[in-house]
């Protein structure tokens, strides 16, 4: 098979979690004796990845990836020539929508990787509400006209199938889960003693989408403090600005942002629990590195985080606020933890569990 991978995020945002699940699609597909990989991609006029990947011969800045109108320039007028070009038979795009703009050719197939549907059923953030609009309305087609023509849709988890089923039920049929690879951190935790964190501390990461519902979580976290000076000090991966004016400089709150791997997986094994509090989840990339790290969890309940988090995991409604600080103040106290379970469980997600399930979806179109 010699199959087309939609290289954009890899390039443009390699750390962010879909730019990580282009690189274990390219490792999978690398790895598969019968597949010739062909990347394709944006970059600037003088980027190293013009090495490996098709891209067009004019430049783009790497953090527009998302900007419609080269996003159109790419997809419309890029795309189809050059996969014909480069003989592929099977495309990959991997960022919620992305596949060509034009009549797909005979004997042609497509893949979409579907992360999540939060641009069509959430309110997220934008800077101005001109652009949510807009957005709103380009997401809706893109996102429609990938998965009307893609011949499979991968999703990571059964919750993000269901709602896939629910929008467009035409595409019930040719939804496959392939939960997403998340490889353990092997390289040396960093040293974060110059962050001067607290001892003791519960975990939040992300913080900028309203789905996180971090606001929420963190009035509960305020009045468990109230009412128990024994639940810990918090830490949140992300900016302050993104929480209300008075949530900003709460006593015990502390932020950590623009931070590098060896540190975020340091503070995944430095903490007492790691919290996700997301009222949706389209699978919960951080429960599954601090599961990794022998550090125990706690989730909302109602969103892929069903699936991805062991049972006996404590679990709490996104809107009982009551109920969560009554289970703060029971979590408070520290007790013994059984790193090798949570460590078996994230295991699950790892290489060899990935490259199974991919290479049994890649088998079907053969």
């Amino acid at each position: 098979m010699r199959i087309g991978l939609d290289y954009r995020p890899a390039t443009s945002y390699p750390n962010s979690g879909i730019g990580r699940q282009t690189l274990a699609l390219e490792q999978a597909l690398r790895a598969n004796p019968d597949v010739q990989l062909q990347l394709f991609s944006v970059a600037p006029e003088d980027h190293l990845i013009r090495r490996k990947a098709h891209c067009p011969r004019w430049g783009a800045p790497l953090a527009g990836v998302h900007r419609l109108p080269l996003r159109l320039k790419f997809e419309a007028g890029f795309l189809p020539g050059s996969l014909r070009e480069a003989g592929v038979d099977t495309y990959i795009a991997n960022f919620n929508m992305g596949l060509p703009l034009a009549r797909k050719p005979e004997g042609m197939k497509y893949i979409l990787q579907l992360h999540d549907l939060f641009q069509l059923t959430l309110t997220n953030a934008h800077g101005s509400q001109l652009k949510a609009r807009v957005y709103g309305y380009t997401d809706k087609l893109s996102i429609g006209w990938s998965v009307k023509v893609a011949d499979r849709i991968w999703v990571p988890s059964q919750y993000t199938a269901d709602e896939v089923a629910k929008l467009f039920p035409q595409a019930r049929d040719k939804t496959r889960v392939l939960p997403n690879l998340v490889l353990p951190y092997t390289d040396a935790l960093a040293d974060i003693s110059d962050l001067q964190l607290p001892p003791r501390y519960w975990l939040v990461v992300g913080t900028r989408e309203p789905r996180k519902n971090i606001p929420w979580f963190v009035a509960a976290w305020q009045q468990a403090r109230q009412q128990n000076p024994e639940v810990p000090e918090l830490v949140l991966v992300g900016a302050r600005e993104h929480l209300q004016v008075a949530q900003q400089h709460l006593h015990g709150m502390h932020f950590v942002s623009g931070i590098s791997d060896a540190q975020l997986h340091a503070l995944y094994a430095g903490a007492s629990r790691l919290w996700q509090p997301s009222y949706a989840e389209g699978f919960g990339l951080p429960v599954i590195e601090a599961l990794a790290q022998g550090t125990p969890v706690a989730v909302a309940n109602g969103s892929a985080l069903d699936e991805i988090t062991p049972p006996d995991s404590p679990r709490f409604s996104p809107t009982d606020t009551g109920a969560l600080v009554e289970l703060m103040k029971e979590l408070a106290l520290d007790h013994p933890v059984d790193s090798a379970p949570l460590k078996a469980w994230a295991d699950g997600y790892g290489e060899q569990a990935y490259r199974q399930r991919f290479d049994e979806l890649l088998g079907e179109l053969r």
